[in-house]
Order: structure tokens, then sequence, then C-alpha cells
């Protein structure tokens, strides 16, 4: 498989998926205070370069998952912002039919599943969808995301062990913005660099520097490559970082200002405007353009939202138990 490379075209997607990212996220924190979405609420703001550099690795037949902080990926895999800010709002045209909120995004049509609240929980779901994916003889491969506490869970152990030993088509991402929640991971690990953790499996693994959408596209073309040549998986340590707190009720004040702020100095978005400028690919007439697009977006995903309506009572007991389209054998 030979490898995607990076073009004029590639920049100017970055841009713009970030930029939606970005402000999808920012509206959706700004509604979350306004009590439009309750529940949990995980916001992305920071981290976008490690979607953006992925997806333009990745095909439409690549699946997807991935933890609760999820609204970013689900919008990079395809689901329009309306059925994204549908869910957040918890109305029936949402992606997951308002069943789901913020920490359950799913589309099967977009091969996105998730979307997990359970830490850890979607890292051997990854594992079990490549496994089908190697089964039924595809070169698709799973990209499955997880957070630097969620690397502390058994699960990973026991699903990196048979990911080497099957040789099964998936990047483990770990987005480490360097906390879990609350708690640095200095406090959580005697080894912080988290990619060694695929020493252990002979697996091959990597430190990324999550904030470079150029650097996470080649970390990832390499991996994914390798997993569509039948060579097995890859662990990926993304070293990235998040401007808000956990959640919309964390306050982040286990930080200090000037760390957040010298993250904020390399901002990926404003890094590819600059490179995006520096190699003339677009003039200020084109990123008007693709604001007022972004903006315009996200309005109709509020306004969308706002006119929808919540699911029908009865919905509570639908897709609790879906039939399985095979049949069981029997001797």
């Amino acid at each position: 498989m030979s490898s995607v490379q990076i073009t004029k075209d590639t920049y100017l997607q970055w841009y713009e998926q970030m930029l939606l990212m970005r402000k999808f996220e920012e509206k959706a924190g700004q509604l979350y205070g306004q009590q439009k979405i309750r529940g949990f609420c995980h916001l992305y703001i920071g981290q976008e370069a490690v979607i953006a550099g992925a997806m333009s690795v990745l095909t439409k037949d690549d699946s997807m998952i991935t933890a609760y902080r999820d609204h970013a990926h689900a919008i990079a895999k395809g689901i329009p912002a309306n059925a994204v800010m549908a869910e957040l709002y918890g109305k029936s045209t949402g992606c997951s039919k308002g069943k789901g909120g913020s920490m359950h995004m799913f589309s099967k049509e977009h091969r996105f599943f998730g979307g997990h609240g359970i830490v850890g929980g979607q890292i051997p779901l990854g594992a079990g969808i490549a496994f089908a994916e190697k089964y039924n003889g595809t070169t698709n491969v799973n990209v499955c995301y997880m957070g630097d506490g969620a690397v502390r869970q058994g699960a990973l152990n026991e699903t990196f062990n048979m990911a080497m030993l099957w040789k099964l088509p998936v990047v483990f991402i770990c987005e480490n913005n360097g906390y879990a929640m609350g708690t640095s991971v200095s406090r959580t690990t005697n080894m912080a660099d988290i990619y060694k953790l695929g020493l252990g499996f002979d697996m091959p693994c990597a430190p990324v520097d999550g904030m470079d959408p150029i650097a996470v596209h080649k970390a990832m073309d390499e991996a994914v490559q390798r997993a569509r040549r039948g060579e097995g998986p890859a662990f990926l340590e993304m070293r990235t970082y998040r401007y808000k707190g956990h959640s919309m009720s964390d306050p982040a004040k286990y930080r200090t200002k000037e760390e957040v702020e010298s993250y904020k100095a390399k901002d990926p978005i404003e890094e590819i405007k600059k490179a995006i400028k520096t190699k003339k690919y677009a003039d200020e007439v084109w990123f008007e353009q693709i604001d007022k697009k972004i903006k315009d977006i996200v309005e109709e995903s509020v306004r969308f939202s706002e006119e929808s309506p919540y699911p029908d009572p009865s919905e509570l007991y639908n897709d609790v138990y879906i039939q399985n389209d095979y049949p069981y054998v029997r001797d």
C-alpha cells in the first residue's frame, strides 16, 4: 500500500476541518452554560490536530471508536453537525436518536462506533472490529482512541496481546493531554512515556506531536499502511493538550495559566493557517469564506436541534435488544 501524500488540498482540508471542530465545541460549551445541553459534556478544544492528521490518511470505509470526548471524532468521520448537535440536545434527530447524548455518539453508516462512557471499554471493542475486518478479508483499518488514564486499564494489556498475536488491522492511539480528569500523568505512572507500553508486546510504537497535523499524518500513514498490509497493529502516543477542563464541571484549577498559554502559543489551527499563507495556498478571501461557512454550519446545527422533537416515550423500549442477522448453528 502506497503512502498518502500531503498536498495543498490536505492543508486546506485540515484548516476547515479543525475550525469546524473548534467552533462546534465552543458553541457546545456556550449552550451547556445556557442549560440547553444537559448531563456530561467533554470538550475537545485544543486537540483537533490529532483527528485532522488521521483523517487525511483514512478512507471512508475505515472505522473509528473512541471514549467519551467524542463530538469532534464524530464530525470528522462524516456525521453531520446537525445530527451531532441534536444528540447533545437529546433530540430524536440525533445520531443516537437522542438516547446517547454527549458521550455516546454512534453511526453505523459513517463507520463510527462510539463514544463510550466506560473508561477503556472501547479498547477491546476496537480490536474486535479489526478482527471482523480481517475475518471478512477487507483492507479496512480500525482506529481506536483512548485517553492517558484509560491505558491503566487491564483490558489494554489483554487486547494488545491478542492484537499482536492475530496481527489485527488496528491502530491504537493514546490522546495524552497530560491529565486523567484532574490527575497529571506524572502522578499516575512511573513511566511517563506512555507509548513504551507497546514494547512489552513487540508492538510498533512511537510518540507523536499531537499539536501538529503534519506529524500526526506521517505517523498515522506509516501505521495505517502497515495494518492494511496485514502486518498488525501499532500504538501511537499523541502528545496533545486540552484548553478546557476535563468536563464542563471542571474548573481546571490544577493547571497554571502559564502552562495553558504555552500550548495555546502553538495552536494547531493557527499554525496551519500560517503555513497556508506562507505557501500561498489561499488568500484572505478564502479564509473569510471558510470562516463564514463554518459559522453557518454551527448556527444551522443549533437551529435544527432547537426545532427537533424529543424522542417519543415509547422509544425507551426500542434498541434495547437487537436480533442477530445470523442464525444460530446447532448440532
